[in-house]
């Protein structure tokens, strides 16, 4: 199966004692490490890494096809080149294959902003987007709050709509009156998050 990595989520490892860093890829409920990665993870060569991988497939540790994947990236020339990437067990197994410390580590990472992930539907790194302002990973996050408000805007716009279409709908009564200022708010503090009364004192 061939995925995007640039429709995938990515967030940055950091080993607790700093010295490496990793952009790691979040995808199917599971994190995903390319070989290259993990030699950098690890502090071990290509052979290696590459010897450990093949022994867990071919002594029936893990199934190959459930645990690899094939990334689209594009690199540095622009051209695009699908790489290898494995996912969580197969980094734990190569980690306890090479008797680091640092797979049981990614293991507890991991482990954390997956159920952060699954829990409220995003996972941050925080420390990354304190430091110099996250760089292009916080205009990444404000343009993507920017769009869930859009549709959020959009949704109680449609509920005005359907309240509009009502049979006994009168825009003179009082609950009427009281439920579109309602739904206005709502509406303004979906794309100001502040509602219509301190927006309009704002812009004055």
């Amino acid at each position: 199966m061939l995925m995007d990595i640039n429709k995938s989520e990515i967030i940055l490892y950091q080993t607790e004692d700093g010295q490496t860093k990793i952009e790691v890829t979040m995808e199917e409920d599971t994190v995903w490490l390319s070989q290259a990665q993990m030699c950098e993870l690890f502090q071990k060569g290509k052979s290696t890494i590459s010897e450990h991988i093949s022994n867990i497939f071919k002594e029936g540790e893990l199934k190959k096809d459930s645990v690899v994947r094939n990334f689209r990236t594009t690199a540095v020339d622009g051209k695009k080149y699908d790489v290898k990437h494995y996912n969580l067990d197969v980094i734990i197994s190569v980690g306890y294959r090479v008797k680091s410390h640092r797979g049981t580590q990614i293991r507890i990472w991991a482990t954390e902003r997956l159920r952060e992930y699954i829990i409220k539907g995003f996972t941050m790194n925080d420390e990354l987007l304190k430091k110099a302002g996250g760089g292009n990973y916080f205009d990444e996050l404000l343009e993507r709050i920017r769009d869930i408000r859009s549709s959020e805007k959009v949704f109680w716009k449609k509920v005005l709509d359907i309240y509009a279409t009502s049979i006994d709908y009168d825009p003179r009564v009082e609950s009427s009156i009281k439920f579109f200022k309602t739904i206005q708010n709502k509406m303004h503090w979906a794309e100001h998050s502040h509602t219509a009364a301190p927006t309009n004192h704002h812009l004055a």
